[in-house]
């Protein structure tokens, strides 16, 4: 007999018989549809295995407790993305209960007590929830996962009472997400449930059907813009060819100078930056349009150098896929050098965007602002003008959680002209991603008209 210790994963749709009952087959198998395209990319891009899916219900294992946990948080996360852009009788949620322990292995499934524990937690989870036992939270990294205490409970068939944990709602406190460091009150309506503490982890590449080749495209686009900076002379050439091309771009090109600036004030000495943004001021928009801080982030990159990080995170920018991984362990050993914590923070989410994860740069960049780096707060404002549908909106998100009052003309323009490929991706017709609502959205977080 084979055993092995693993984290058992269920999850359901609530209120699915009933739905299945006032429905027609072909509807019925729609709604499954749509659910196992959200859902299966996020177990795998967290390491699970799906033992089984019987009708709403899915069984995966993880080795891993927290990538267990953070599985359940990316899915209620994409969920609420998802019901946000469909019509309530046509909305998914879902309950996510976790267990661990020694199991039996037969015949690709899985047995034991620790199964059967699964399964009862997950009668006692609601909807949009991610319960957990005290043997996942004594197993999983603590510091990566925020929880709180729901209970003791006596469960059916399993002796004792078992400890039951959850996920809290967003916000956390990003430096400690302990206990006492979670609000009480529930994410706000501009922000997913769990601020895509796990979701920005997730490359957008691996999600599926929601990005199509058109956002694709987009990404190798901004991929190509953002080498503006690259080292040397090569960068400051490359920079000036975009401050030329400027005119012709349009959106692009003003999203291009954004990003080069913030990378000009984040290679120039602390002082001096803060210099620079303060003149800048108000005309920061105008001169971006023009591609002028494009030549200008070359020339610095040429004079200052950004430092040994900098330098590491261009060389992982500039390297094939496959060679990536090692450069990016050099990277992070040199950023975590980074005395500063804002800056290193900041660094972290340059080498998120170098490494292809631009939606997960933002978590990064928000640490970074809360520890009072600037560059940061440009670079997520120059986000909201990303040529990916699904990265302006969770910058508008983060703008709407960290309230970054000089985004606001930056989000009235998104909330009234969108972005052009709003409308993009989804499954079967349905989720499509709109950057336009979500502008809309964090505006309200400002009591914005």
């Amino acid at each position: 007999m084979k055993t092995a210790n693993l984290a058992i994963v269920f999850t359901d749709i609530k209120g699915f018989t009933e739905r299945t009952s006032r429905q027609t087959l072909e509807e019925n198998q729609r709604l499954l549809q749509v659910h196992n395209a959200l859902l299966a990319p996020l177990f795998k891009a967290f390491g699970g295995r799906i033992i089984k899916s019987i009708g709403d219900a899915f069984l995966v294992t993880f080795e891993s407790p927290t990538q267990a946990v953070l599985s359940g948080i990316a899915i209620q996360d994409r969920l609420w993305h998802h019901n946000r852009n469909v019509a309530e009788g046509e909305q998914l949620h879902v309950r996510v209960a976790i267990n661990v322990g020694e199991v039996r292995l037969e015949s690709n499934d899985v047995f034991g007590e620790p199964v059967n524990i699964a399964a009862r937690v997950e009668g006692l989870a609601e909807a949009g929830e991610v319960y957990f036992t005290e043997a996942v939270y004594l197993a999983m990294n603590k510091a990566e996962v925020p929880s709180k205490e729901v209970g003791a409970f006596e469960l059916k068939g399993i002796p004792g009472k078992i400890r039951v944990f959850h996920v809290p709602r967003a916000p956390y406190r990003v430096e400690a997400p302990s206990a006492a460091a979670i609000a009480e009150a529930p994410g706000s309506e501009v922000m997913p449930p769990f601020g895509n503490l796990a979701l920005s982890r997730v490359p957008e590449s691996s999600l599926g059907p929601s990005m199509d080749l058109g956002q694709r495209a987009s990404a190798l686009g901004q991929r190509a813009a953002a080498g503006a900076s690259v080292l040397g002379q090569r960068a400051a050439a490359g920079a000036s060819v975009l401050g030329q091309q400027a005119s012709v771009l349009g959106q692009q090109a003003r999203t291009v100078g954004g990003s080069a600036f913030s990378r000009l004030v984040a290679a120039l000495p602390p002082g001096l930056g803060a210099r620079v943004r303060t003149v800048v001021g108000e005309r920061r928009k105008v001169l971006v349009g023009l591609g002028l801080f494009a030549v200008v982030a070359g020339v610095a990159v040429v004079v200052f150098g950004g430092g040994a990080a900098k330098r590491a995170i261009h060389a992982v920018e500039d390297a094939p896929e496959q060679e990536r991984g090692a450069l990016a362990k050099e990277a992070k050993r040199l950023i975590r050098e980074e005395k500063d914590a804002g800056r290193r923070y900041y660094l972290e989410g340059q080498l998120e965007e170098a490494m292809g994860n631009v939606a997960g740069s933002l978590s990064e960049y928000g640490r970074a602002v809360k520890a009072g780096n600037g560059a940061a707060e440009d670079r997520i404002i120059d986000l909201l003008e990303h040529p990916q549908c699904g990265v302006r909106s969770a910058a508008a998100y983060s703008v709407a959680q960290l309230k970054l009052e000089d985004a606001v003309g930056e989000l009235e323009d998104l909330a009234d002209d969108g972005g052009p490929d709003d409308g993009s991706g989804g499954i079967l017709g349905m989720g499509r991603c709109d950057s336009k609502k979500a502008a809309q959205s964090a505006l309200k977080s400002f009591n914005k008209d």
